[in-house]
């Protein structure tokens, strides 16, 4: 998988205008373990909203191999 906005993936799903839903599911995603909902990241790059807290979402990223700029912004990267 990859690292992307929530933008990125309601074009994937040819709804770009339901950023909306798409966010609202992804928060409500009860098998986080399937689908990898942490890797939903801000349009700019940011971190944003988690379950289960900004602290684990950045830990499980960092598990993944998703390196961090300095301004603790994510890239994209095929894992």
């Amino acid at each position: 998988g990859t690292t992307m906005s929530y933008a990125e993936l309601t074009a994937k799903v040819a709804e770009p205008t339901a950023i909306r839903a798409v966010a609202s599911a992804n928060g409500a995603n009860a098998i986080s373990i399937i689908v990898p909902c942490h890797r939903v990241i801000g349009s700019n790059g940011e971190m944003t909203g988690y379950a289960g807290g900004l602290g684990v979402k950045r830990r499980l990223l960092e598990l993944e191999g998703v390196r961090r700029s300095v301004a603790d912004l994510f890239t994209a990267i095929q894992y």
